[in-house]
Formats: structure tokens, C-alpha cells, sequence
């Protein structure tokens, strides 16, 4: 399985020079992949948050239960993914008041 930075590493460097291409703001694009990628940590098929959760929760507590306490999070973080998407200017907003 692959962790956070190797995925980093390998798309990274990758994706970039299209973007780049494409006239993205690459800030935008880099927080993009973040939120992607933390996404991806508590979804299937893999969800390796869940997994460590699921190591260290007590026998009692279903790993059914995990997953559907999760649910919440990965919804709030589909939404922000969108907003982010859509209204790129949240993103740029703090950047452009600090480069004036």
C-alpha cells in the first residue's frame, strides 16, 4: 500500500507540468491534491485512517461502526473538495492579501 508521500511523490511531478500547461494556479492545484488525497484516506477500498483506528479501538467497537462514524467526515470533506473546485477564490483569498 501506498502512504501519503509516496503518492505525493509520484503525482506530484506528474500532474504539475499539466497544470501548469492548462494555466492553473498551482497553489489551488497543490491544495487541491491535498484534500483529494486526505479524502481518499477515509474511503474505500482502502481507508487506511480507518484501518489505524481500527487498530488501535477497543475489540468491542465493529469495524462497521468505524466506518459508519466516518461517514459524517468523508461528506464534510466531499463538500469542501466541491466548494474548493468550484469557488477557487477560497482558496487564493489568503495568498493574494499576503503577495500585496
Amino acid at each position: 500500500f501506498i502512504d501519503f508521500f509516496e503518492i505525493v511523490f509520484i503525482v506530484v511531478p506528474l500532474l504539475v507540468p499539466i497544470a501548469q500547461n492548462f494555466g492553473m494556479d498551482l497553489v489551488w492545484f497543490g491544495v487541491v491534491i491535498g484534500a483529494n488525497i486526505q479524502t481518499s484516506f477515509l474511503t474505500p477500498p482502502f481507508g487506511f485512517a480507518l484501518f489505524y483506528l481500527r487498530g488501535v479501538a477497543p475489540p468491542e467497537v465493529k469495524t462497521e461502526d468505524i466506518y459508519q462514524g466516518a461517514i459524517p467526515f468523508i461528506i464534510l470533506q466531499l463538500i469542501v473538495l466541491a466548494l474548493i473546485v468550484f469557488f477557487p477564490q477560497i482558496v487564493s483569498f489568503l495568498p493574494s492579501l499576503a503577495a500585496s
